[in-house]
């Protein structure tokens, strides 16, 4: 399970330094282009730990003084998910930086209701159990998504 950032006070703005690197040195690893519109796509998503939609990042993009339509925005975001470096949250068809992008993986997330944030956790083996459950049944599983919600240690009760 990674380290829950969201739910314990760490620097935020390391964070997303952090997160900004890694892509920068994980792109050029790849031959992958982060164009500075991707980068800044991935600065915005990572300003929370909270999921965020296409629409809020094309409002911010706006807000920044760029010409933003939505394709540039999800052109944006299918790259970004294609490289590991986001995930997006079927629930709320919103994305949030994944904190370990140098693997290829499925994510799961446990989602606070209260303050909307996202934390990614690996529950090793629930891919490999699915697809041999569904293979069982002659099924192929061709994406998967776990969303537990429920409320964090910050918004829980004290009395909890």
């Amino acid at each position: 399970m990674t380290k829950a950032a969201a739910a314990t006070p760490h620097d935020h703005a390391h964070c997303i330094a952090s997160a900004l690197a890694q892509a920068d040195t994980l792109c050029e690893q790849r031959g992958a282009r982060l164009t500075k519109n991707r980068r800044r796509v991935l600065e915005l998503v990572w300003q929370s730990h909270a999921p965020v939609g296409a629409y809020e990042l094309l409002e911010r993009l706006r807000e920044d003084g760029l010409s933003a339509a939505p394709p540039t925005v999800y052109r944006a975001l299918e790259f970004l998910m294609s490289q590991g470096l986001v995930h997006r949250i079927e629930t709320r068809n919103a994305f949030v930086g994944c904190p370990q992008p140098q693997h290829e993986h499925e994510a799961q997330y446990l989602l606070c209701e209260a303050c909307g944030d996202a934390v990614e956790i690996d529950v090793g083996g629930v891919r490999r159990r699915i697809e041999a459950l569904a293979a069982q049944h002659g099924f192929t599983v061709t994406a998967q998504t776990i969303e537990a919600r429920g409320l964090c240690r910050r918004c829980q009760p004290a009395d909890a």
